[in-house]
């Protein structure tokens, strides 16, 4: 997936995760905001953190620990982001295929790209 693909990607969902959060809020609290929103608090991961570590753990390039100490949250901060995500991704079409690299450390990741200075293409498994 190039840049490009990806910013498209963040683009397509975002307005769609934004409206699958409120939706959610709205069912938790029974009723309507009574405060204006932006209040409360906040995600922990942005829109685009979560297609990120979404498209990553369905690519099997890392963990879900290893993704939440990358993105400094909890790996059920990063599971939660992937329950939501899927889906929108599954909707628009998008289909992420698996790779060959596997991560399981922050010291495996900077082992890879200290390997590769240059960027690579990590080869998928299909």
């Amino acid at each position: 997936m190039t840049r490009q693909q990806f910013s498209n990607l963040i683009d397509a969902l975002t307005p769609a995760l934004e409206v699958q959060r409120e939706q959610v809020l709205r069912t938790r609290r029974g009723h309507e905001r009574m405060v204006a929103p932006g209040t409360g608090a906040k995600a922990k991961l942005t829109p685009a953190d979560r297609v990120l570590a979404t498209v990553l753990h369905l690519r099997k390039l890392a963990t879900m620990d290893l993704l939440g100490q990358l993105f400094g949250v909890t790996a059920m901060t990063i599971s939660r982001a992937k329950q939501e995500v899927r889906p929108l991704l599954e909707t628009h079409g998008h289909h992420v295929d698996t790779s060959t690299a596997r991560f399981r450390t922050p010291a495996d990741v900077t082992t890879f790209l200290a390997s590769n200075p240059t960027p690579t293409k990590v080869k998928t498994t299909s």
